[in-house]
């Protein structure tokens, strides 16, 4: 995670009010927007329907704090992250991953440092693009999926 997501390692353990403030930051439109745009190559291949549908959701009443209780809980993902990683060397299940290399929250190194390190069937790749790299770069991440899907699955549809 970069330096401006490390917080949620430990904020739902601290419940600290300052990132609480920051936190509910995220749930304006002008975040929201960031979010998809932030990284992209060429913002322009991204709908501008994504961020405005994401944000009247966001936007409901109530909905403020369903958010604050899920950031919350990613605390429990990263207690979870050395199971995972055990379970990735334990048993090598083939893996892809499609990643924004431009992504602000969650960078190249945990690819490089973390799923690399631990898979030996791996298939990664980067694109110029930020943390939603599949707004932009959708039918190319989804060619990649359907290869990948093709190689690996064992029992092939009429066989």
């Amino acid at each position: 995670m970069s330096d401006a997501a490390t917080f949620l390692k430990t904020y739902g353990e601290t419940r600290d009010p300052k990132f609480t403030e920051t936190l509910l930051g995220f749930l304006k439109l002008e975040t929201t927007k960031y979010q998809y745009t932030f990284g992209a190559h060429d913002p322009s291949r991204i709908s501008p329907d994504t961020w405005t549908y994401d944000q009247s959701l966001l936007d409901r009443s109530g909905n403020s704090e369903i958010q604050i209780a899920l950031f919350a809980d990613y605390t429990s993902n990263v207690k979870a992250y050395p199971s995972w990683h055990e379970y990735f060397r334990k048993y090598q299940p083939p893996t892809l991953v499609v990643w924004g290399k431009n992504d602000p929250f969650f960078l190249v190194k945990g690819v490089e440092e973390g799923y690399k390190k631990d898979l030996k069937n791996i298939e990664v790749h980067y694109f110029d693009g930020g943390h939603f790299a599949l707004e932009e770069y959708g039918s190319e991440i989804a060619g990649l999926m359907a290869r990948f899907l093709t190689k690996n699955t064992k029992h092939k549809a009429g066989e």
